[in-house]
């Protein structure tokens, strides 16, 4: 069967659809699925750095396209988690170097050997999304609670409506608690009523993933990040299982509780 082909996308920058695009590649092939992860963003590449991989690029997406290599010799197994692939985008070319359909050929060739296909897109809805979204089934909306980012994603969804990706699914990332209660944050609700696409995940703003990020170290191989957890947890439910969401506070009701219990076991 063919592999699911998903382009994580957003309209604005810098709301974390590299880190986004990375984290699940691993979070999946994790779970034994196997993941080749694709970076569509021609001249501005970041996938190659955040998977800590861009020491052993050779050959790149527009090699590919344009013959100069096979697509096996493109493909960086990453040694660190099994069935997780990088294929590379070009650093010294323009968006343009590769066409929608150059990408729908090359796509359907990855679906052949992976589970899953992740095209990380850049940002805007110019050339480079279009060319990115070439091939996707499904989509993966991120965001963040800003109202410049949350109007972008709209603008957005309604493209990839035009390209017959009906039923994205939404990612807001960095969401932080203290700011939503001063009223200095939008809610996960009222980006939820803006958007009107289902949820598959809410990811905690956490200074780790800055580092593990630097490091070229996903989040989702920390055990002890919260962001890495969320990641983990958007997996599973691409995979189709129901998995809470996360507790965004450490304070919460459930941790208050937790805590409580805790302290009435040791008075005990």
């Amino acid at each position: 069967m063919a592999g699911r082909v998903i382009v994580i996308t957003s309209g604005k920058g810098g709301v974390g659809k590299t880190t986004t695009t990375a984290n699940l590649g691993v979070a999946l092939a994790q779970e034994g699925r196997r993941v080749v992860v694709v970076d569509a963003d021609i001249g501005l590449r970041n996938l190659d750095v955040v998977l800590g991989l861009e020491n052993r690029i050779v050959y790149d997406l527009v090699d590919v396209v344009e013959g100069n290599c096979k697509l096996k010799a493109a493909l960086i197994r990453d040694k660190r988690v099994d069935n997780l692939a990088l294929l590379p985008a070009a650093q010294t070319r323009g968006k343009d170097a590769v066409t929608p359909e150059q990408m729908r050929d090359l796509v359907a060739q990855l679906q052949e050997e992976f589970d899953y296909v992740l095209v990380d897109s850049p940002a805007g809805i110019d050339h480079g999304f279009h060319t990115a979204v070439a091939g996707a089934s499904e989509a993966l909306i991120v965001t963040t609670p800003e109202v410049a980012a949350v109007r972008d994603a709209d603008r957005v969804i309604g493209l990839l409506e035009s390209k017959e990706i009906y039923e994205p699914r939404l990612i807001i990332n960095r969401i932080r608690p203290r700011m939503v209660r001063r009223g200095d944050m939008m809610e996960v609700g009222d980006v939820m009523e803006i958007l009107a696409i289902p949820l598959v995940g809410i990811v905690p703003d956490d200074e780790a993933i800055i580092v593990t990020t630097n490091r070229g170290e996903p989040a989702v191989l920390d055990g002890r990040s919260r962001a890495g957890q969320a990641f983990r947890n958007i997996a599973s439910r691409l995979e189709g299982h129901e998995v809470p969401f996360l507790e965004l506070e450490e304070g919460g009701l459930m941790a208050r509780l937790r805590r409580l219990m805790r302290g009435s076991s040791a008075a005990s």
